[in-house]
């Protein structure tokens, strides 16, 4: 019997996060601010670093399972992922990053795609779950060990710390994921008018409105007081044409250009709060702001990319790891580039079209894969070290970038979900996402 498929919500694709990685993607940062932890899309057998499982580990879940490649998504995919969710939980904290590119921030990313796709409310609910935490846990809201602690600014900041031991207690790229999984969450809601009036069934534990519309109204207030207050009132200098660097002050990186990976984290904060913005109506210049911030950004990624002529005669980019530097980016940092830059080509607002995405899909497909489950350390096809090894694994932030290589499509998920199963949530949504969006195109 043919399984009947699920109404896919192409509109609703229009952005993520996610997505994450934040599309749950790989290890998001390094140094001090941004932490540093093994890529999130590593196979199972990769060592934890830091005392974190990597972020595909079963954990006691069971397998999300596609039923192929081609054709609409169907109800047995979305149950697959439905009862993976059952055996998650939201992190107690953000230390390891859990709410960037950890286990809880992947799988925020991955609800709100899958939920663009399916419009299941019990995927919804169960991220509106996640939010309360995520939001109850801010370092201003929450009762100390988890908050209460004085930052680097000399305040106790509304911030998601990631690591509360140091000296002054810096921060990072890492806190535009927890904005944008707010605002991701409240975009969502906004997106479903339909359900705005009614009462959230899991209900109103911490008092952020016991209404679909209150909630949503609530995660983008207080998303909005994280980014006045901290983002953009301290840890970044968006003075440079609107170009996003660290404060002078900033014990992580001080004046330094944000690195490419840790602005799509930002720009994923910026970009859910604009079209949240847009839809309640309620701040037009709020919403000019941070869609000025992003688009900055995107035109800054791709004025700064280098252009050539790949191996197999097509155009493909080399870049480095952040704007000051010019090739080799590893490719635990280039998955979270590529997706981060998926996120904002599928809102459709930065002015990124396909053929600037194409050259992305190129260089994965013909310079970093050199054969089946090998793909090489950095994005200009050399290895190294750390993140920069290669991986007999695809890291899931690549993933995306097979819409562009319609050729490599059937390979790179097969290599994504060997044997049509995944613990790894963020591989499954984007694979779900995938699928949806080119049965529609054809």
């Amino acid at each position: 019997m043919r399984t009947k498929p699920v109404k896919t919500v192409v509109g609703g694709l229009a952005l993520l996060c996610v997505l994450g990685t934040a599309i749950a993607l790989g290890s998001a940062l390094t140094g001090p601010g941004g932490g540093k932890e093994a890529g999130a899309n590593a196979p199972t057998t990769t060592g934890p670093a830091k005392g974190q499982a990597p972020d595909n580990a079963p954990g006691g879940g069971p397998a999300m399972r596609i039923d192929g490649p081609d054709g609409p998504v169907t109800p047995n995919e979305i149950t697959s992922f439905t009862a993976h969710l059952q055996t998650l939980a939201p992190a107690p904290d953000n230390i390891g990053n859990n709410w960037a590119q950890g286990h809880s921030g992947q799988a925020a990313k991955a609800m709100g795609r899958v939920y663009e796709i399916s419009h299941d409310p019990a995927i919804l609910d169960r991220m509106i779950g996640f939010c309360d935490a995520l939001l109850a846990e801010r370092n201003d809201l929450a009762p100390s060990p988890v908050g209460q602690h004085t930052l680097w600014t000399g305040k106790i900041d509304p911030a998601w710390p990631n690591n509360v031991t140091t000296h002054p207690i810096g921060t990072g790229g890492e806190q535009g994921d927890p904005v944008g999984h707010l605002g991701n969450c409240a975009r969502q809601i906004l997106r479903t008018p339909a359900i705005w009036h009614h009462r959230v069934p899991t209900g109103d534990p911490h008092r952020y409105g016991a209404t679909y519309l209150d909630r949503a109204k609530k995660y983008v207030a207080e998303a909005d007081v994280a980014v006045d207050t901290h983002i953009l009132a301290r840890l970044l200098d968006v003075s440079h044409g609107n170009r996003q660097y660290f404060a002078a002050d900033s014990p992580y990186q001080g004046g330094k250009p944000v690195p490419w990976n840790q602005q799509m984290m930002f720009d994923y904060g910026f970009s859910n709060l604009a079209i949240a913005h847009q839809i309640l109506g309620d701040d037009a210049q709020r919403v000019a702001r941070y869609d000025q911030l992003v688009k900055a950004s995107a035109n800054w990624f791709f004025s700064t990319t280098r252009k050539y002529t790949d191996p197999a005669g097509k155009p493909a980019y080399d870049w480095g790891y952040s704007p000051s530097r010019s090739t080799g980016e590893d490719s635990n940092h280039g998955s979270l580039d590529c997706a981060g830059m998926y996120q904002l080509y599928l809102t459709g607002r930065y002015g990124i079209t396909p053929a600037m995405m194409t050259p992305l899909a190129d260089m994965f497909v013909d310079v970093m894969t050199k054969g089946p489950h090998q793909y090489a350390g950095r994005v200009n096809g050399t290895n190294g070290r750390g993140h920069g090894s290669p991986t007999g694994y695809l890291r899931d932030g690549f993933l995306p970038l097979a819409e562009f290589r319609p050729d490599a499509y059937h390979a790179m998920l097969t290599n994504a979900l060997p044997g049509g199963g995944t613990t790894n949530i963020g591989s499954f949504s984007e694979a779900l996402m995938l699928k949806g969006r080119r049965s529609h195109h054809h």
